[in-house]
């Protein structure tokens, strides 16, 4: 079994902002795949699960704000009795160009408060990660950039990056996790 957490902010006025890079790639890969996503109240998140390729596989959109984001991912794992290591989260990075791709197996939050929650709640660095860049050439502040719609060139980069969800996702079930590092790093 294996989860794929996308963080984002729940609500139409996040909706493409560079903070929602997560629930794009998640988006993207259960609409490839062909499935859809469902609002469990009880787990504060939408879910997609599905068998692919003979594995059980559940996707996860937390519906708590990108800062509690921990709040439905303990609860997923939990409820669906899930190891941290069986766990990756995508989300976005401000400190990596606008569509760079860079996983890790595990380490510190990097200061983004999505991944410091979860951290937190799981009591461990040791979660599986996919960060997306979106870069930060803008002179406006981190808050307000973050919640911002990437344009022009920076756009097309992070969208690119995002079509790659259904790729990457079909490599890692065949992969080691270090193998995908290697292959997408």
């Amino acid at each position: 079994m294996r989860m794929i957490v996308g963080l984002g902010n729940p609500g139409r006025k996040y909706n493409k902002t560079r903070h929602n890079i997560g629930f794009m790639f998640v988006d993207n890969l259960v609409k490839d795949i062909g499935e859809k996503f469902s609002l469990k109240r009880e787990l504060k998140a939408e879910i997609s699960e599905f068998i692919y390729n003979g594995q059980k596989i559940i996707v996860l959109k937390p519906q708590t704000f990108m800062n509690l984001s921990g709040e439905a991912v303990l609860l997923a794992i939990r409820y669906y009795k899930i190891n941290p290591d069986e766990i990756i989260i995508v989300y976005d990075d401000l400190d990596l160009p606008e569509g760079k791709i860079r996983i890790r197996k595990n380490g510190s939050s990097g200061g983004h408060k999505g991944i410091k929650h979860i951290i937190e709640k799981l009591n461990t660095e040791e979660i599986k990660r996919i960060r997306i860049g979106i870069g930060n050439n803008s002179k406006a502040d981190s808050v307000d950039y973050v919640l911002s719609k990437p344009e022009g060139d920076g756009a097309i980069s992070i969208d690119l990056a995002i079509s790659r969800a259904k790729e990457m996702f079909e490599y890692l079930l065949e992969h080691s996790f270090d193998e995908f590092m290697g292959q997408y790093n």
